[in-house]
Parts: structure tokens; C-alpha cells; sequence
């Protein structure tokens, strides 16, 4: 039997975002597989150039809407590195806070998704009904059930009361009864037990050649954890376990997601426990000096990087972000070498990937003696790459507009 290759996106059923993949086949048995990024690329970084410190703030935390906190919090930590700022311990505590519940709610949303990539849209209720309640609690402290708009460059912007502190409390005891029934339905239930062991092994050599981060590495028993190993915000003042997972494999990525959750409950009692009063933020200053910074967290798909240079004016230089997802596609391709067809779903879902997170431009070399294109050049090949590829004359376009523009003006 030749092989054949098909596609996998990058709109399909199986994919909540735009992504590519061409998978080549023996039969059901999968021999290789190529990604092809740049789907849902939206030039974030490149906008940041454009817009001032706290636009950007607001802007990076769009990256994700399921780890805005996570991008947003990086952000600030660069920043504040690089105008040495010294952010009070109560705000620090409250973006700890914060970003635990942003962990329980990506984890319960990750439950869902899985359950329904493997035909147990039962697990997929029961786990975003669960995630209602953590949502609540995330519009309860910050505003916002998503893009939670809690930081500042300096500190946060609202406080948490004792009120509401017993409500997150009360919440956790609830969420903590459903994670134990999770945990004991994974390490019961043979129909989930079958379904996902042994899919999508990644050895812990493979985990470590690769660069698998987060959940993904640590069900390969790689014991890393930035919270743990570089400690930021309120992560020095509490106690913890890194869960690790000896499976390797699918079963594996869900037992530590689960186990991640029971830690993320203890480490909020504690935070609520020793909440220190003060300030929550110190002013920042309008231009910040120059210099540069990184700034390393542990969202909850992995080690997120945010990489910001000032040149002492009031808009970054430079900002570039190094997203979980790109760190673990390439053990996805790995993972599927020798699986049937119908474990792609789920497999590539165990990394809980975010294509919108993970998009790059692709970077275009005209000659031998220039890899660059004007912004001008670049507008042009894309109409012309249209134009060739789409038959979409986007020159056209912009000429009907003019002449006939739309009531009320541009859009």
C-alpha cells in the first residue's frame, strides 16, 4: 500500500483554531506529520512598537483569552525589571492569586475539550458547568470572566476584600470535592483508561530533545516548573508539589493537569492565608528607561517568555513572546509517528494548544543580498500573492472602494 498524505485543517472539526496539518498515511497508520503555522497571525508584537507601555499591557493580554493573565503578568515583570520597580507584596500576592485561578480554569476548560475529542461530551459538561464557578469567582476579583485587566505596570488596579476572599474560599471547597471525582473517574473508569493510555507517547529523552514544557513535559517526568525553579510574584512565600506523571502518554497529560489543580487549590489557601496589607501599586514612570529584560512564567500550558527592550522613550523597542504552544508542537509530530488517524484529535489536543498564541509572520527572503521587505513591498506581495493563489484582486477592491466608498465613511 503506497502512502497518501492528508490534511488536518486548517479548518476542521477536530481543530478549534485555524492550524495545518498534512498527515502522511500507511493505511490508518500515521507515518509522519508536518505543521504549517501563520493561519491566525494578527502582528501583535509588531503593534506593540506602535502603541505606549500601558496600551501594550492591554494589548498583550489579548494574545490568549485563557491565559491573558499569564501574558499580561510576564509583560509587567519585564518592565518592571527593566525600570526597577519594586511591586508591593500585596499586589504581588494578588496577581499569584489570580493566576492560580486562570490555571483552574484553563485545566477544567482542557477536561472538557478532551472528553469531547474522545466522545465523552458527559466529561465535557460536567467540567465547563465546574468552570462556571471559577469564572465567576475570576469576574468577582478583577471585573472580567476573560482579560481579567487586573494589572499594572507597578502593581494592580483592585483590591480584594475579606468578603471576597471567604467567596474564593467557599468556591475552592466546592471545586476541590468535582477534582477529587475527576481524578477518581480517570484512575477508574477502563472506558477512558483504554481510550487514552498509550496514546501519544513521548519518552522522557523525547520530552527533553524536544523541549516539551508544562503539563506536556511533566507527564513525561521532565520536573520542571518555573514557579518551583525561578520563583516570581508570591510563588517564594507558599507551599507546593510539581506533579510529575510516569505514563507518558495521553493518560499521563491528564492525570497531572488534575493533579495541578489540587495543588492550585492549596496554594490559594495559602495565599489567602497570608495575605499582607499595603499598597498595591508604586507609580511608574511614563518613559521607561533604556534597557532590556525577560521575564520567565509558568502559565498553564508551560513556560511562557516575554522578551521586552526600551529604548528611554514612552513605547517599546522591541517585545517578543515565546508562547507555551510553540515550545510543545514540536513533540506533537513525535507523538503521532505510528498511531492510527483517528488518535490525531486528541493527541494534539493533550498539549492544549492555542494557535493564536503560537502564530509567527513568515519571513520572506527576496534575493541572496537582501532578506528584507518595506512594508510597502510586503503589502504588495500579499496582493499579489492573492491574486495568484486565491484569484482575489485586492488592488481591485481598494479601487471600487474609493470610488464608491460606504455610507458613513471607511470602516
Amino acid at each position: 500500500m503506497s502512502p497518501v498524505t492528508i490534511p488536518v485543517g486548517p479548518q476542521h472539526p477536530a481543530l478549534k483554531e485555524p492550524e495545518s496539518f498534512d498527515i502522511t498515511l500507511e493505511g490508518e497508520r500515521i507515518l509522519g506529520v508536518t505543521m504549517r503555522l501563520g493561519y491566525n497571525h494578527r502582528g501583535i508584537e509588531k503593534a506593540c512598537e506602535a502603541r505606549s507601555w500601558v496600551q501594550d499591557l492591554f494589548l498583550l493580554e489579548r494574545i490568549c483569552g485563557i491565559c491573558s493573565h499569564a501574558h499580561s503578568t510576564a509583560f509587567c515583570m519585564a518592565v518592571e525589571d527593566i525600570a526597577s520597580l519594586q511591586v508591593p507584596p500585596r499586589a504581588q500576592f494578588i496577581r499569584t492569586l489570580v493566576g492560580e485561578l486562570e490555571r483552574i480554569h484553563s485545566h477544567l476548560l482542557w477536561l472538557g475539550v478532551a472528553g469531547h475529542e474522545i466522545g465523552l461530551d458527559t466529561l465535557m459538561m460536567y467540567a465547563w458547568r465546574d468552570r462556571e464557578t471559577v469564572m465567576d469567582l475570576l469576574a468577582l476579583l478583577t471585573g472580567n470572566r476573560v482579560n481579567y485587566g487586573i494589572n499594572l505596570i507597578g502593581g494592580v488596579r483592585r483590591d480584594v476584600s475579606a468578603e471576597q476572599l471567604e467567596q474564593v474560599l467557599r468556591s475552592i471547597d466546592f471545586l476541590e470535592q468535582r477534582v477529587r471525582y475527576y481524578v477518581e473517574v480517570a484512575r477508574t473508569e477502563s472506558t477512558l483508561h483504554q481510550r487514552l493510555a498509550g496514546v501519544g507517547p513521548l519518552s522522557m529523552d523525547d520530552a527533553r530533545r524536544l523541549g516539551a514544557i508544562g503539563p506536556t513535559g511533566r507527564a513525561s517526568m521532565v520536573d520542571r516548573d518555573t514557579r518551583r525553579d525561578d520563583p516570581y510574584l508570591a510563588y517564594g512565600e507558599v507551599q507546593f508539589k510539581v506533579i510529575t506523571d510516569w505514563h507518558c502518554d495521553v493518560y499521563g497529560r491528564t492525570l497531572v493537569r488534575l493533579g495541578e489543580l489540587l495543588e492550585s487549590f492549596s496554594i490559594i489557601r495559602q495565599l489567602a492565608a497570608r495575605l499582607p496589607a499595603g499598597p498595591l501599586k508604586v507609580k511608574a514612570p511614563r518613559k521607561v528607561p533604556a534597557g532590556q529584560a525577560v521575564a520567565r512564567y509558568e502559565a498553564p500550558r508551560g513556560e511562557d517568555l516575554h522578551f521586552v527592550r526600551s529604548n528611554g522613550t514612552e513605547r517599546p523597542e522591541r517585545v517578543k513572546v515565546r508562547a507555551p504552544t510553540l515550545a510543545n508542537l514540536a513533540s506533537v509530530a513525535k507523538m503521532l509517528e505510528n498511531h492510527r488517524l483517528a488518535d490525531v484529535p486528541i493527541v494534539i489536543a493533550a498539549i492544549d494548544p492555542c494557535f493564536s498564541c503560537t502564530d509567527r509572520a513568515v519571513r520572506l527572503a527576496r534575493s541572496a543580498g537582501c532578506e528584507r521587505l518595506s512594508w510597502a513591498e510586503l503589502r504588495q506581495h500579499g496582493i499579489d500573492w492573492y491574486r495568484r493563489e486565491a484569484g482575489l484582486d485586492l488592488a481591485a477592491l481598494d479601487r471600487r472602494l474609493a470610488a464608491h466608498p460606504p455610507p458613513g465613511g471607511p470602516p
